[in-house]
């Protein structure tokens, strides 16, 4: 036995025996292979930040005609999408009963006027025998306060015609403004009531060349929009097809919704086509911050945790290096959490990504800019172009891979 170990080839054999074991220990505890993670090199580039909301298309201006006068829809001009001009007669009431209420004062009017005309005669008697002394002073001015009487039921009975014949007028409906009708809401035969609420016949608008989004802004996003930013929307109509508007105001009334407050954005867009019609929704994104030529990571590296690794303290001078920790599983503890299972708070404007470096995995602090929620702008830190990020689990991004081929396809209608 003695002599084998004694064998210049058993040396050797048992030499390369243990280099190896180190090394494999070595790659085990202090180096990671790349092949288990996804890297991305930092690089320079353009990110712009939105705040996005849905809205509805509605006309600039929606004009409700309705009705001053009760009755019967004899007549109906227009329908659903007719061109009208301003003053063009939309529908006929039933005047049957208003014109015979026109006749009824037409006729006090009358009989208003003849006794206007008696007390004008007694009148001029009683002054001509007043002077004679034939009547006395009170005989007169009960004769002028007849007249005066008269005078002023004449002018009632002529105030009921005037009333009379204006509702004989809102018996025809007429267009208040140019435009298209984008709602009939009565149809011949339909007896409308204004009593205690106009009732609302037509909708018009007025230009639909012209359109406004009515958007709803979270709070927390409303104090980065300004009035003239400019917007980009889409509507499930063109879902290819990209859309600009304007911000033309920002309401100051605000609505509350299950404690969720929001301001209603309004935004004028311009429709030559007109073929952005009331009522779509509108996908509404408000570029509030751009950026040009600064330093980008992905997301998913700020949200990447190692799993089983720990942070050695190294000296001083020298960057921390962050080693497998094969008991990590076994404390039950989650990736990125610090001893005791509480997780480290830090900055919002703060991050950290992992940067492969030699088979070695480093963790560098960053400060954020702001993000298009797939990249972030680094405003500061040691991280440099080029720099190999990690940005995910290769292994678990082959899971991901191998669950969605294995799904069954989608079923198209």
């Amino acid at each position: 036995m003695r002599k084998i170990f004694r064998s210049p080839l058993a040396l050797i054999i048992l030499g390369v025996a243990v280099i190896g074991a180190g090394i494999a220990a070595y790659w085990q505890f202090y180096m990671v292979a790349p092949q288990q993670y996804r890297l991305q090199a930092a690089e320079n580039g353009d990110i712009s930040q939105t705040v996005s909301a849905n809205g509805t298309i509605n006309p600039v201006t929606l004009v409700s005609v309705g009705t001053q006068v009760s009755g019967t829809v004899k007549k109906l001009y227009v329908d659903f999408n007719s061109k009208v001009e301003k003053g063009q007669i939309l529908l006929e009431l039933d005047d049957a009963l208003l014109a015979a209420q026109q006749k009824e004062s037409l006729a006090n009017v009358q009989s208003a006027n003849a006794s206007l005309e008696l007390a004008t005669t007694n009148e001029t008697r009683l002054r001509s025998l007043f002077a004679q002394d034939y009547v006395s002073r009170q005989e007169l001015d009960t004769a002028v306060q007849a007249k005066e009487s008269a005078k002023a039921q004449l002018q009632l009975a002529q105030a009921t015609v005037e009333k009379d014949h204006a509702n004989l007028d809102y018996s025809v409906i007429r267009s208040p403004v140019s435009g298209v009708v984008v709602d009939r809401s009565v149809d011949v035969g339909q007896t409308v009531a204004a009593s205690l609420q106009t009732p609302t016949l037509f909708k018009i608008a007025q230009d639909l060349s012209k359109m406004q989004i009515d958007s709803n802004f979270a709070e927390a996003d409303i104090g980065s929009i300004r009035v003239g930013q400019t917007v980009r929307f889409t509507v499930d109509a063109f879902p290819s097809r990209n859309f600009k508007g304007v911000v033309n105001m920002v309401r100051l009334n605000p609505t509350t919704v299950s404690n969720v407050v929001t301001y209603d954005v309004v935004i004028n867009v311009d429709n030559p086509e007109q073929i952005l019609l009331p009522g779509m929704t509108a996908y509404v994104n408000i570029a509030v911050a751009e950026r040009k030529d600064v330093l980008l990571v992905p997301n998913a590296a700020l949200r990447f945790k190692p799993a089983n690794i720990e942070i050695q303290k190294p000296p001083a001078n020298q960057n921390p290096v962050i080693n497998q920790k094969p008991d990590a599983q076994k404390s039950g503890g989650r990736p990125g959490d610090t001893q005791g299972g509480t997780k480290p708070k830090r900055d919002a404007f703060s991050g950290k990504v992992y940067v492969l470096e030699q088979g070695e995995i480093k963790p560098v602090s960053v400060t954020l800019g702001i993000t298009d929620n797939r990249n972030t702008e680094i405003v500061s830190g040691e991280l440099k172009v080029g720099d190999q990020i990690i940005v995910g689990d290769a292994q678990a991004s082959d899971q991901s891979k191998s669950s969605s081929s294995s799904r069954p396809p989608m079923r198209m209608f």
